[in-house]
């Protein structure tokens, strides 16, 4: 939700890409090889991206949802499953799951945190539970070590929602490591991107496979590359977008330090309002940069006066939506109430201290008078 004001030129956005001449060059190079669709760019992305993140295997896609279309898709997810997901997170999660004829259970998520809530997580398992979808929103990792647990003891399959979490770290491990299956997203907005694009990394070579076919319309590897052994769909990744990506993955961690360092600052500084809270051994990558407060529209209103971009990252918790209202429930209370309160103020590379600064004079001018 960029909100623009009276001259864009001056506006400190919320989200800014980097493009360098690195990646425009590697684009060039593409274009004139002659192999502009799925070829060995994408490979090679695919191959960087799985030793960044410590996993064996990494399969590129169009998109965040359709890695976790593929996801669901590769562990057998089908009418009658169901799949406990946060009821606060982007809609793809849920939308995800439907695409898939199975049930999302949402569950509520922590108020501190924003990550699914532990406790309720075990309350919402039944038989028909085949698969938890944990979300590291905003680029902190959810709770992994319980929720590994639950799955080993339960026999359930694991699919991370990381579209926000690239080099986020979990007790020193790599989101894309850990969980059965891991979905990141390459939007424009992201830590970092492809134009658009997305990445499922695994461990299991079984899972690994069933992904490369249906990710290509169902074909197995055969000599002629016309045997369709499934149903499958075109979620291949180009490769102009890997010539992208691989340039972006090389200036990740140092996307990542300058947001947390730009995050930093902040916690430093910003008064009145609730900060973003940590959890024990994890590495936040700041996606978004989210507070909460009570008086947000008042916060908004001076943040668009000073042409200073914002977003609300949600409106809305999932099963507030009309075509995910039949699987909402009473025990959701968190989640319908820090939609009210949450709001993004940006943190991403470009911003310069002077910007820091004046976002953080803006904030605590709203509060040091009005209170939170």
């Amino acid at each position: 939700m960029q909100k623009k004001g009276k001259c864009d030129d001056l506006m400190i956005h919320i989200a800014k890409p980097i493009i360098g001449e690195e990646e425009k060059k590697a684009v060039s190079k593409v274009l004139d090889s002659g192999i502009i669709a799925y070829g060995p760019k994408t490979k090679e992305f695919e191959k960087e991206f799985a030793r960044y993140v410590n996993s064996k295997y990494a399969i590129a896609t169009t998109s965040g949802t359709t890695a976790l279309h593929l996801a669901l898709l590769s562990i057998g997810i089908k009418e009658g499953d169901e799949v406990i997901v946060p009821s606060f997170s982007f809609i793809a999660s849920a939308n995800t799951i439907i695409f898939c004829n199975a049930k999302p259970v949402f569950c509520d998520v922590n108020p501190k945190t924003f990550n699914i809530e532990i406790d309720e997580l075990k309350k919402l398992i039944t038989k028909k539970t085949k698969a938890i979808m944990p979300v590291h929103l905003y680029g902190q990792p959810a709770e992994m070590k319980p929720i590994l647990e639950i799955g080993k003891e339960k026999g359930i399959v694991i699919i991370g929602d990381a579209a926000q979490a690239h080099g986020a770290q979990y007790h020193n491990k790599r989101i894309g490591s850990i969980s059965d299956l891991e979905c990141f997203s390459f939007y424009p907005t992201k830590n970092m991107t492809t134009g658009e694009g997305g990445m499922i990394t695994t461990n299991n070579h079984d899972i690994y496979n069933k992904l490369l076919s249906i990710r290509n319309h169902g074909r197995e590897k055969t000599k002629w590359g016309y045997n369709h052994g499934r149903i499958g769909y075109n979620y291949r990744m180009t490769d102009i977008a890997a010539a992208i990506g691989s340039e972006q993955l090389k200036k990740l961690d140092k996307f990542n330090d300058k947001r947390i360092e730009n995050a930093n600052f902040y916690n430093e500084e910003l008064k009145g309002v609730e900060t973003p809270f940590l959890i024990n051994k994890v590495k936040h990558v700041y996606h978004q940069y989210t507070i909460k407060c009570k008086k947000r529209n008042m916060l908004i209103k001076e943040l668009e006066k000073n042409e200073i971009g914002y977003g609300i990252y949600y409106p809305k918790p999932l099963h507030q939506y009309s075509h995910l209202k039949q699987f909402g429930h009473k025990k959701l209370k968190v989640s319908e109430k820090i939609v009210k309160e949450v709001i993004s103020i940006p943190v991403h590379p470009s911003i310069k201290k002077e910007d820091l600064e004046k976002i953080t004079n803006v904030t605590n001018g709203v509060f040091q008078y009005h209170g939170k």
